[in-house]
């Protein structure tokens, strides 16, 4: 059943790449005026990070933000799509690593897809003030994530590797409205690691269980975005080739940086822009 996990990863890659190059070759005549060279080394850095725990979509809008990239009301699209093909590989590389129990992981990953295509047609079609207020709000519930992590008040895990029926369901509804609130800004990393860890299951698990919820839910995601022209071309193309290096290069080489001071300069820069955003939303 893993190896058919790891099958259908490996055929959303080819998929999701063709629909993004087809895309980027209708309109690579007309692309915005981006730098290739600052959206490469953001796309690097977060995803080289992202693999370590940081986590790549709330110093992703931060750095899309002040760098000024993009529009404010592209960024979510812009996310999505850049980042979606290192997820990808990310999610082929923990869950072939990591064992969990395989009808606990399938329904989490489907859950989480399913909430995504509902979060990213929503998303998709709202105005810049909405879209700033959203990602506002999605950055202050990263940061209260992130900064309850650090504080330890997040507690609970175990060592079960699948979940019985009740608490089953209950993750599944949980992770559909991740998979939604992601399309959104909020990353799942962090609330996915907290809802492992509420269930009892071990703290391993969580990386296969929200790296994969990710790449289930990025690919339909993004094609949404990407079919309602909802995101950079250039900044999520600038971004993602990088970024396939940074995970490559995390994942197998590094593993593990002393991260604590970093993990606090990435909350700080996030309440910051959470700040910035929803003030702007509500001034336009």
């Amino acid at each position: 059943m893993i190896q058919f996990i790891w099958i259908s990863l490996a055929v959303m890659t080819l998929w999701y790449t063709v629909i993004l190059i087809h895309d980027y070759q209708r309109h690579k005549s007309n692309l915005e005026q981006v730098s290739w060279f600052t959206t490469g080394l953001i796309g690097f850095v977060v995803n080289f990070f992202d693999v370590l725990g940081i986590g790549a979509f709330a110093p992703q809008t931060a750095l899309l933000k002040f760098t000024k990239q993009t529009e404010d009301r592209f960024i979510p699209g812009t996310m999505n799509v850049a980042n979606t093909i290192p997820v990808l590989i990310q999610a082929i590389i923990f869950i072939t690593v990591i064992k969990v129990e395989a009808v606990t992981l399938i329904s989490m990953l489907l859950s989480a897809a399913a909430g995504a295509i509902f979060g990213a047609g929503i998303i998709a079609n709202m105005s810049e003030r909405k879209i700033r207020l959203t990602m506002g709000v999605a950055l202050l519930i990263t940061a209260c994530f992130m900064l309850a992590g650090k504080l330890d008040w997040i507690r609970g895990g175990g060592t079960a590797i699948g979940l019985n029926t009740g608490k089953l369901i209950l993750g599944v509804s949980i992770n559909f409205i991740l998979g939604a609130l992601m399309t959104a800004g909020i990353g799942l990393y962090a609330p996915c690691m907290a809802l492992v860890y509420a269930l009892g299951l071990s703290s391993e698990v969580a990386f296969p269980i929200m790296m994969g919820s990710c790449a289930f839910l990025m690919p339909p995601a993004s094609v949404r975005f990407i079919k309602e022209g909802a995101y950079n071309r250039k900044a999520a193309i600038g971004m993602a080739i990088p970024s396939i290096v940074a995970v490559l290069l995390a994942a197998f080489i590094v593993k593990s940086l002393p991260l604590d001071l970093l993990r606090w300069l990435v909350i700080v820069v996030i309440l910051y822009t959470a700040v910035v955003m929803l003030r702007a939303g509500t001034r336009s």
